[in-house]
């Protein structure tokens, strides 16, 4: 594999935001996006992916920063996970994006690496990053599930076709606090759940998030809801720190009297997207923040799983995290 020099490409740098989407809007499925770069580079150097053109988001500056809005908080899509981690708004209000955050890579790579990048990252799999002909890069065949398939790191639930999983971390975190992706285009916005985008194979094997090609997630809106609530966030990785989750998990919790009135958990590195267990709101409200409710929402979130060769493991893994979830939240 040539690793010495990228395909050549245009390199298209805008300013301002209705420049780049003037650019989309005439040359969208030709453009490869890019704001920190982590990922991009490199597909470019293992020339994997040959965008005609590439498009730096890097010197738009509107689409930085974190806002208060009357309803919660906007952060521009090239916001920093340091800048996030950071904070005092996000740390008061949602810890648990902020705990997400600092849990994404290294010092190195939250510096340059942006919370638009992290939730818009193309799925990790080591067949389809070798660019091998699997079904998610246009051929007839997943080499991870196969007998002898490399799939420790593959999901556990809802594969069709592709069994690789979401890599980010902060995208449970934003699942869980009910925000909202901006997408914007010459033609015009939407707001779109964060629960719905993110989308699986089933429905669009070539993509994982509902971000056409015309459009871009400019910001992400966090409303006021989950605000000051208790919190968690864990990832299970096999290095501390660069590492992508094997499995990690969010939640949010209201606890009143001692006793749940609310709850939301989702698990990442299960699924192809961030895994919302709604059902586990139903097990918990009512009981105590306790061992006993924990445990009980854990075997809960494995119902279903269908692990492959190599990752049974995730099952009790993911139990045990949604419990401590549940239980240790604060």
């Amino acid at each position: 594999m040539l690793r010495d020099m990228m395909p050549t490409f245009e390199l298209l740098q805008p300013t301002k935001l209705a420049d780049a989407l003037s650019l989309l809007d005439s040359r969208g499925k030709e453009v490869w996006k890019m704001s920190g770069g982590n990922d991009s580079l490199d597909w470019f150097k293992d020339r994997i992916k040959r965008p005609k053109a590439v498009m730096d988001l890097g010197g738009i500056a509107e689409l930085k920063g974190i806002r208060e809005t009357a309803d919660g908080v906007e952060i521009g899509a090239l916001t920093t996970l340091t800048e996030i981690s950071n904070s005092p708004v996000i740390k008061s209000k949602f810890k648990l994006l902020a705990d997400a955050a600092i849990h994404v890579a290294s010092p190195q790579i939250r510096n340059s690496g942006t919370i638009g990048g992290n939730v818009s990252q193309d799925a990790r799999c080591w067949y389809y990053r070798s660019g091998l002909d699997c079904y998610r890069a246009g051929g007839t065949t997943c080499f991870s599930d196969t007998p002898a398939g490399q799939n420790r790191e593959h999901a556990i639930f809802d594969a069709s076709r592709c069994v690789a999983v979401s890599p980010s971390d902060t995208a449970p975190a934003l699942v869980v606090l009910e925000a909202s992706m901006v997408l914007k285009s010459a033609k015009g916005e939407r707001v779109v759940p964060a629960e719905k985008f993110f989308i699986g194979p089933a429905t669009d094997i070539t993509r994982m998030t509902v971000t056409k090609p015309e459009e871009l997630v400019v910001a992400i809106r966090i409303p006021n809801k989950w605000a000051g609530s208790k919190f968690y966030f864990e990832k299970v990785a096999d290095r501390n720190t660069w590492d992508f989750p094997l499995v990690n998990v969010a939640s949010a919790l209201k606890v009143e009297n001692g006793t749940i009135s609310a709850a939301r958990v989702a698990c990442g590195g299960v699924s192809c997207t961030p895994r919302f267990m709604a059902v586990i709101e139903d097990v918990v409200k009512g009981g105590k923040q306790d061992d006993e409710t924990g445990s009980l929402a854990g075997k809960t979130a494995s119902h279903g799983a269908r692990p492959l060769n190599y990752n049974h493991y995730k099952i009790p893994l993911m139990e045990n995290l949604v419990k401590r979830a549940i239980r240790d939240a604060v």
